[in-house]
Parts: C-alpha cells; sequence; structure tokens
C-alpha cells in the first residue's frame, strides 16, 4: 500500500502523469532501446514497437495500478498483476531488469514532466513504480519455481514431430523433445513462447496457446500468419520455414486463463484463433469425462477460415452437457449464425463463469453482454492476444 505521504501526491499529479503516459512511455522505450540495443531485438515484440501497442499497454497498466493503489488502499490488483508475470515469465525476464526499468522509466517522466517533478512527487511516483515492480517480482519468482526453471531461465530446445496446414493462414506445429522425455505438464489454457531467430540476426518471440490436452508426451501450438504492416515476424517465418524434423526454441507453459477444477458451468467463448486455448480446455474435459455443463461459442470469418473446426465439434459432442453455437461473418451453407457473436441469445446455466479469448472488440463485446445478463465482473475472464490494451478500462 501507498504510505500517507505518497498517496495525497500520486491523487493530485495522476491527472497530469496520466495524461503525458504516452509521451512519457514513447520516451522511455527510446532512451531503453538506445542504451540497450538488446532489449529491442532480442526481447521486445518489434511489432508492437512500430504500431505503438506496446507503449499503450505499459501506459495503461501504470496508470491502472496507480488508480487501483488509490481506490484500494488495503489491497492489490492481483488480476492485472498476475496477467503482467505470467507474460514476463514467458519471456524470461529477471528482477534486475525492472532496475533497467526503473532508471530509464523515470529519467522519461522528469524530461517530460519538468519542473513539475519535485522531489516530493518523485518519491512518490518511486514508491508507486517499486510496489508495482516488487510484487512482479514476486509473483514471477514463484511462476519459475512452479515451473521448476531458474529465474528467466525457461527455453528449452523442441523438435518439431509434425507440422499441419489447418487453414489457408493457420498452421499447427506437434512439438516434442527429441531424446523422448515427456513434455513438462501444464494447466489447459496456458501458451507457451517460441522463440525464433531472424534473417537480421534478432531472436524475436511471440507466444501461442497449447492447443490440445496436458498429459501427453507432445505439445501442439497453433499459429496464425498475422498480416497487416508490419507483418507478424514470427508467425511469418514458422510458416514460410518451419517443418517437422526442424528444432525450435520454445519457453515453460505460462498464462492465467485456465480451467477451473470443480463442477460449476461454464461458458467457453473465442474468436479466431482465440479459439486455441478452448481447445486445450475442452481436449481435457472430454479425456477426463467431465460432465458439467459447457456452453462453447466460436466467431470466425467463414468455415473456411475456422482452424480446428471438425475437431471443435468432436469434442464439444463428446461432453454430455456441451453445446456449440458457431457465428460466421460468411456463413455460407454451414448452418451457423451470420455476423457477430451474441451471447445475449444463448441459455446460461445460473453460476456460469465465462472464460474469453479473441481480438479487443470481441472481448469488450462478449464482456458488455455478459455484465447485461448479470454475470458478477469476477467471474468473466479472459486472454488478449499481445499486449493488453484493455488494461484501465474494464471497469
Amino acid at each position: 500500500m501507498l504510505s500517507e505521504q505518497a498517496a495525497p501526491v500520486v491523487r493530485a499529479t495522476l491527472p497530469a502523469v496520466g495524461g503525458a503516459l504516452g509521451e512519457i512511455t514513447e520516451r522511455f522505450y527510446g532512451r531503453l532501446f538506445a542504451a540497450h540495443p538488446e532489449l529491442l531485438r532480442d526481447l521486445f515484440n518489434r511489432g508492437n514497437q512500430a504500431n505503438g501497442d506496446q507503449r499503450k499497454a505499459l501506459a495503461g497498466s501504470i496508470a491502472a495500478f496507480a488508480v487501483a493503489l488509490l481506490e484500494n488502499p488495503d489491497g492489490r490488483p492481483d488480476a492485472l498483476l498476475s496477467r503482467i508475470a505470467h507474460k514476463h515469465a514467458s519471456l524470461g525476464v529477471t528482477s534486475e531488469q525492472y532496475k533497467i526499468v526503473h532508471q530509464h522509466l523515470f529519467a522519461a517522466i522528469a524530461e517530460v514532466l519538468g519542473d513539475a517533478v519535485t522531489p516530493e512527487v518523485a518519491q512518490a511516483w518511486d514508491e508507486v513504480y517499486w510496489l508495482m515492480a516488487n510484487a512482479l517480482i514476486a509473483v514471477e519468482a514463484r511462476l519459475y519455481q512452479e515451473a521448476g526453471v531458474a529465474e528467466g531461465q525457461v527455453w528449452q530446445t523442441m523438435e518439431i514431430a509434425e507440422r499441419r496446414e489447418e487453414t489457408a493462414d493457420t498452421v499447427s506445429f506437434v512439438l516434442r523433445h527429441a531424446d523422448g522425455t515427456p513434455t513438462a505438464p501444464f494447466r489447459p489454457g496456458q501458451y507457451v513462447s517460441v522463440q525464433v531467430t531472424l534473417p537480421d540476426g534478432a531472436r524475436q518471440i511471440r507466444q501461442y496457446s497449447l492447443s490440445a490436452a496436458p498429459g501427453r508426451p507432445q505439445w501442439r501450438i497453433t499459429v496464425k500468419r498475422v498480416a497487416g504492416d508490419p507483418a507478424g515476424e514470427v508467425s511469418s517465418w514458422l510458416h514460410a520455414h518451419a517443418a517437422a524434423g526442424d528444432t525450435v526454441e520454445v519457453s515453460a507453459p505460462f498464462g492465467d486463463l485456465v480451467l477451473p477444477e470443480g463442477e460449476s458451468p461454464l461458458l467457453l467463448a473465442s474468436a479466431g484463433v482465440g479459439g486455441t486455448p478452448m481447445l486445450a480446455m475442452l481436449d481435457h474435459l472430454a479425456a477426463t469425462g467431465s460432465d458439467r455443463p459447457v456452453v462453447v461459442v466460436h466467431a470466425d470469418r467463414a468455415p473456411a477460415s475456422h482452424a480446428h473446426a471438425d475437431e471443435l465439434r468432436r469434442l464439444v459432442d463428446a461432453l454430455p452437457q456441451g453445446t456449440l453455437h458457431l457465428w460466421y461473418e460468411e456463413p455460407g451453407e454451414s448452418g451457423a449464425h451470420p455476423g457477430r457473436a451474441d451471447v445475449t441469445l444463448l441459455d446460461l446455466p445460473a453460476g456460469t463463469t465465462a472464460y474469453l479469448c479473441g481480438p479487443l472488440p470481441f472481448l469488450r463485446a462478449v464482456r458488455g453482454d455478459l455484465l447485461g445478463r448479470g454475470v458478477a465482473a469476477a467471474d468473466i475472464h479472459y486472454e488478449a492476444f499481445g499486449p493488453d490494451l484493455w488494461l484501465g478500462t474494464e471497469g
């Protein structure tokens, strides 16, 4: 919690700091990468740096954490911290790197706000930073311990056992240890990071959900080629070059959007490649003979763009109380609902816990509809692919 001295200072300066966070984070990353170019080359997502998404996510997380400290002085925004910590752990972030971030972030704050950053203001926001940083360091230490690895040492070399073309722009890779040892356990819904060396020598990292149930000697990830400007560097490289027999660097599994234990009803709602963690959850439910009520919603552009569509139907059919609802923007003769997913049309059992994964507009729309139906905010969980631009906006 904030000290009695810092709280009123943070409250008074939050509008000014919050309003300048966009410029502050831009200056911060410029300073950071000038001093440590290896971080841009080998740790940060260059695409998200180019389009500004990473700056927005950092600004949102700082603002959200500060607001949470002021609104609930005796608590911590654990959901926010958990989401960030899992992503950091999957990248192999270390506690020493928080000192580097602090140095360049506070230099950027001083540059942007100038004389407004009095010693009192600097000390108060320093307290905010280290409350957040130390909380993340503690969570990440626990995650590394649970994964059975030393701090930051998350990488392992794995072999591509099989490559499968799922759709025109989606491919799945079955991964195994070349020496035949079994893959590590994970919780259904978690992801791994994949690191590849690009033609310019950069070792870029991206996260991909494990799209089949745990407990098997192999893992599976499903990779959609990211279009746009800039195009996805890692997804494009994997699509163009990765083949059976090749090796890739893969992290231990992390992620906090995981299948809950128990028998409570579930809503699993996804769009596009956001369906991959749901496949792992459904595969686990089917493999363990679960009879809990499960409502499955998936939205996609068209039947031909829906990766693992037949597998999804088969898994839902294997659940005694499983129901599947499909929406395609161009449904053709598939029998799916036309347009975008509308959960207001569904019969959801009382006490349903919802898990959402997909693009941000989909997450916002589905979450809003669920809240309108009376589903408690605490019972709605989500995973946003890429930087979490929802931070500070959930309400």
